[in-house]
């Protein structure tokens, strides 16, 4: 019997496993997830103790005698510091979770068949609370007078929505990005203040039709005016911009915004500079003064005269632009020269590719929002009676652009949402007194001053959960059969 071979002695090698090949090393035990989220937890909170503490732990007073004094508020950078550690804390054990599997569910049926059978009633909703709402406060707090401060507020929120409704015909139907929409709100309340307190209008009109006749009918003659300038303004911003996009066009229009405001305050000898324009006449009841005189309102329609009567007014008349607003804007969605809005702003080269005049198209959207910003300005300088730069600044632009991003841009019903709950938010602020209790922040804590943190918190965390704005469906404008919601997820940036 023969030796053995040598091959029947060596180990038997996989065919797929290279001999050369080094061993498996186990991996390294990781970290608990809890564990990491616990250590960025602490270390934003540090972070934030540090960066806080030479902004908000010290502050510098002014005594009576005169020098300043510094005191501190450590406790206050501490309690903010804690916030942030416990938030990032909780976001990276959560939602950030590294080993989180999102559960994708599909939507209840219920809830779409409740979103299709109610969908349609909350504009016609939200307007009938908004006619009842000055007398519903009227009701809650007792009389006429007590409800000055809420139906100031009304008055408030409505004038951002119809901002937010303007811009959104711009920005969310037509996909233009405009940073200096605050400009043609200027322009209208410029060109009332103006229009109302010039005496060669006002010797006019006396000579032709009365002594009080423009003192009394100023704004309704000169409201229409306002807006007709304002949209001849913005096609003057439309043309330069023409063949911009993105960025580009978002550098510009924030130009044109502070061109306008930097030539209200340069131009003394017609605007008076930074000073303003005061005694701007106030509104009247088509042409009946809210006097407590024997020809005013309240004595012509038999009631005890009430200053209140005037902001009730004012209350319907912004209430009334702005449903003026929001039936445009339906309408003209309807109509070709809103679909080739909707049609530019998904894509420019398919929409020109179509035979769209896309000048025309970007004109005709730059001037009818900047219309709709003229009626506001107007309203907004009959309202306070006194205009000046300082009034239309860029953070005006910000806040009515960011109305409109949050609540979903092309959504009507998310942009009055969003303006209620960011302008009304940060007004409500004024009223959390309980925050001065000494064992929370002491009684020279002002809420108030802390809207812009408690503000880019609040955008931040919808982008975050709702990235696509409070509203992310849309009802198409031309429908086969059936009309069905749009997801925004469909559509390009999720406009829709």
């Amino acid at each position: 019997m023969g030796a053995p071979t040598a091959d029947l002695w060596e180990p038997k090698v996989p065919e797929d496993t290279d001999p050369a090949a080094p061993e498996p090393v186990a991996p390294a035990p990781t970290a608990s997830p809890l564990l990491a989220a616990l250590k960025d937890g602490v270390l934003s909170g540090i972070i934030t103790f540090l960066l806080l503490t030479p902004l908000v732990g010290f502050r510098a007073t002014e005594s009576g005698s005169g020098p300043l004094t510094l005191t501190t508020r450590f406790g206050l950078v501490l309690v903010l510091a804690g916030l942030v550690a416990g938030l990032r804390f909780t976001l990276l054990a959560t939602l950030w979770r590294p080993d989180r599997v999102a559960a994708v569910k599909p939507p209840s049926p219920l809830l779409t068949a409740a979103g299709h059978a109610f969908g349609p009633a909350l504009k016609p909703a939200f307007f009938a609370f908004a006619i009842a709402y000055p007398f519903i406060a009227v009701y809650l707090t007792g009389g006429l007078s007590p409800s000055r401060y809420w139906v100031d507020l009304g008055i408030y929120i409505l004038t951002y929505v119809m901002l937010g409704w303007g811009l959104n015909i711009v920005v969310g139907l037509a996909g233009l990005l405009d940073l200096g929409y605050v400009a043609f709100y200027a322009v209208g309340a410029y060109t009332f203040a103006l229009l109302s307190t010039s005496v060669p209008i006002s010797d006019f009109f006396a000579g032709a039709l009365g002594e009080d006749f423009w003192k009394a009918w100023s704004f309704w003659v000169c409201l229409p005016v306002a807006g007709i300038l304002a949209a001849l303004w913005g096609v003057i911003l439309g043309f330069p911009v023409l063949r911009l996009r993105g960025d580009y066009l978002a550098i510009v229009t924030l130009a044109f915004g502070e061109i306008i405001r930097l030539v209200l305050i340069n131009w003394v000898s017609l605007t008076n500079g930074a000073s303003g324009i005061s005694s701007v006449p106030p509104i009247t009841f088509f042409g009946i003064p809210f006097s407590s005189g024997d020809d005013g309102f309240a004595a012509l329609f038999g009631f005890d005269f009430d200053s209140m009567h005037r902001i009730i007014f004012l209350y319907f008349v912004i209430l009334a632009l702005a449903a003026l607003t929001a039936l445009v804007t339906l309408r003209l969605r309807k109509m070709p020269v809103g679909r080739a809005w909707e049609a530019l702003r998904e894509d420019e080269i398919a929409c020109r590719s179509l035979g769209i005049d896309t000048t025309l198209t970007k004109l005709t959207a730059f001037a009818t929002g900047a219309m709709f910003g003229g009626f506001a300005g107007a309203f907004f300088a009959v309202r306070i009676r006194f205009v000046s730069p300082e009034s239309f600044t860029f953070m005006e632009s910000a806040v009515i652009l960011a109305i409109v991003v949050l609540g979903g841009m092309g959504s009507q019903i998310g942009t009055a949402v969003a303006a209620i709950l960011l302008i009304g938010g940060m007004e409500m602020l004024r009223n959390l007194n309980f925050l001065k209790a000494p064992f929370l922040f002491g009684p020279d804590f002002d809420p108030s001053l802390y809207r812009m943190l408690i503000f880019g918190f609040a955008m931040v965390t919808v982008m975050v959960l709702r990235p696509r704005g409070l509203v992310a469906s849309r009802m198409p404008t031309i429908f086969l059969r059936e009309r069905k919601a749009v997801s925004g997820a469909l559509v390009k940036e999720g406009h829709g």
